[in-house]
């Protein structure tokens, strides 16, 4: 398989804002972005999926709680439970959480404002299907934009995430939802399931991601996390 063969899927949801980001950012990454429909059980032979963020279902009863139940949910789960690549962005992972494919749960802000910003990031694991072409260790920027975005969930649970090394991305600077321990994204067991606050997707062209090293609105980080996932499909292809 070449790089332009691997194939990653993107859903749309009644709802969904960042589908055509991410799509835009994956075949930046350099693979092939393929649309898929919430109401649709086939993943048409996808190598890896990304739930973009936006508010599915206008966020009723739950972010991500009727999307959940989607069609389309049914045959990630069971994929995403096989080894297959699922990135959740934002309300895509709220969709993960109450798929119960990441553990946890989101909430309203604590300061119960919708936040826009850019958003420093350290990199706590570096070696899920999403990360690995970052080190741990480093900081990035990339947009961050949520009204539902505190993750929390028991003590127990945060101290399993944090000695198994769970803990993807935490906030740098500024917790902006009051995140337990600072959490902007965590993993499954295995690291091929990923669930962030934030949006990549937004930070993967110069002229229009964060202010970057060679400028004004140059900022990249997010390009990362989509070549991560190439990679990983490219070494069990």
């Amino acid at each position: 398989m070449t790089l332009a063969g691997a194939r990653i899927g993107v859903v749309t949801f009644p709802g969904t804002l960042d589908d055509r980001d991410a799509a835009r950012a994956v075949r930046l990454a350099g693979g092939s972005a393929v649309p898929l429909w919430h109401g649709e059980e086939d993943l048409h032979g996808v190598d890896a999926i990304v739930l973009p963020g936006g508010f599915s279902y206008g966020d009723y009863l739950r972010a991500g709680a009727i999307a959940r139940f989607s069609p389309v949910m049914t045959a990630l789960v069971e994929a995403a439970n096989a080894g297959m690549p699922v990135l959740g962005i934002c309300n895509g992972f709220q969709m993960l959480t109450e798929a119960h494919l990441l553990p946890g749960s989101m909430i309203k802000n604590d300061h119960l404002h919708f936040v826009c910003r850019d958003q420093v990031l350290r990199v706590e694991n570096a070696s899920t299907a999403w990360s690995s072409d970052f080190r741990a260790g480093q900081e990035i920027t990339i947009p961050l934009k949520n009204q539902d975005g505190q993750y929390v969930a028991d003590e127990r649970t945060l101290d399993e995430l944090e000695g198994s090394g769970r803990v993807v991305f935490r906030y740098v600077g500024w917790n902006p939802n009051g995140s337990r321990r600072d959490i902007a994204g965590i993993t499954n067991a295995r690291g091929n399931v990923v669930g962030l606050m934030p949006h990549p997707e937004h930070a993967v062209e110069p002229g229009f991601g964060p202010d970057g090293a060679a400028g004004p609105r140059t900022g990249t980080d997010g390009l990362g996390f989509f070549t991560s996932a190439l990679r990983s499909v490219l070494a069990t292809a």
